[in-house]
């Protein structure tokens, strides 16, 4: 491969990188709203917000598909690209992509958490319910307990 060659191939992978970077930043807010709206236990809104995540992580699968064969040759060329301006650009590039994955991975744990604690406290106030229920159950038969005399007077009469 020329050097030409490879400069246009780095050229397309970062242009290729920077359309990845802005879909992880839209992602990125995606996820803040998601954990927002969760801990709201906003789940209709939730849904939306969901969709629109969705929609944007299929975009951003299919922008990586599209990159996958020029990862494959720059890996293989790594040694000749290093030496081309554009390399460091693109290194900087999957450093910030790193580290918006790793903020928005943050962000879902966090949200998962609220979910499992709103689990937790479901689950308790289920329980408590169920108690009462059981509590008021036994207090109805101290207070009405069941005619069952009244088959003595029929047999008798």
């Amino acid at each position: 491969m020329t050097r030409q060659e490879l400069e246009l191939t780095l050229e397309e992978f970062r242009k290729g990188l920077e359309t990845e970077l802005a879909l992880l930043r839209q992602l990125q807010a995606v996820a803040l709203q998601q954990r927002e709206v969760t801990a709201a236990r906003d789940f209709d809104r939730f849904k939306i917000v969901s969709d629109e995540r969705d929609r944007l992580t299929r975009s951003l699968l299919a922008v990586e598909q599209g990159l996958a064969e020029s990862r494959d040759l720059l890996t293989r060329l790594r040694e000749q690209a290093s030496v081309i301006p554009t390399y460091g650009t693109i290194l900087a590039l999957r450093q910030a992509s790193t580290d918006l994955v790793n903020d928005i991975l943050a962000s879902d744990r966090s949200a998962m958490k609220v979910l499992a604690d709103a689990e937790v406290a479901r689950r308790a106030a289920l329980a408590s319910l169920e108690r009462g229920e059981n509590t008021l159950a036994a207090y109805r038969r101290v207070l009405a307990p069941p005619v069952s005399n009244a088959g003595l007077v029929d047999r008798r009469g």
